[in-house]
């Protein structure tokens, strides 16, 4: 069974994810701190050499791709940029922490943006979207090792909607300049939209919970 792999890397910290505030599309470049802090994961862990990278347009994206995967092969996403936070963008919690329209969106929900922002349904159709083209490219050229760029929420929201192990979207949480690890093979995503989410990354932390076996051809374990 062919096997195609994909990791997924968390940008590098900004001086605003410092300083608690939302910035989904605001596009800010890597502070200082953030760019040093992926140098020093540089010297602690590998970061082996992919194949090709895909980014979110953002800068903080690009300069991430720029320190962990330089030289790579690079294709921007706009379909992995971040939740676009509406009238938050930029602005810290604490601001927004007494605001009825701050109460009412960290109640949640598929349909339930930020004012003039993006709803989580619209993020999802995006993540799913991207992993189509991300996939479809990987057969189509026959990458069997690529890396993804993105966001913390982005990271989150496709592997809590399509990995296995099926968990909430903050267990899916990781750190700046780290990620996880997936395999994806062309009948289980074909067959279910779903992938096997392997490992941290780079740490390489075993993800608990799942193991894929399809000796009958059956589906059984995945989602519908």
């Amino acid at each position: 069974m062919k096997g195609y792999r994909i990791v997924f890397i968390r940008h590098g910290m900004t001086e605003a994810n410092a300083d608690g505030r939302y910035i989904g599309v605001t596009d800010l470049p890597l502070s200082k701190e953030g760019a040093q802090a992926l140098y020093d994961k540089l010297e602690k862990y590998e970061y082996p050499p992919a194949q090709k990278v895909y980014t979110s347009p953002l800068k903080r994206c690009k300069q991430t791709v720029s320190i962990l995967q330089p030289n790579r092969l690079t294709v921007e996403l706009p379909e992995l940029v971040e939740m676009d936070f509406g009238d938050f963008e930029n602005k810290p919690v604490s601001e927004l922490i007494d605001t009825d329209s701050y109460r009412k969106f960290i109640q949640g929900g598929l349909d339930n943006p930020a004012p003039n922002g993006e709803s989580l349904r619209d993020v999802v159709n995006r993540c799913y979207k991207a992993l189509q083209i991300i996939i479809s490219d990987m057969m189509y050229e026959g990458l069997t090792n690529v890396a993804v760029v993105t966001h913390g929420g982005i990271i989150m929201n496709m592997l809590s909607c399509f990995g296995i192990p099926k968990r909430k979207p903050m267990d899916y949480s990781c750190d700046f300049g780290e990620g996880f690890e997936v395999l994806v093979t062309a009948s289980m995503w074909q067959r279910s939209e779903a992938f096997e989410v392997l490992c941290t990354y780079p740490a390489g932390e075993e993800i608990q919970g799942y193991s894929f076996t399809d000796p009958d051809g059956d589906s059984e374990g995945l989602p519908s």
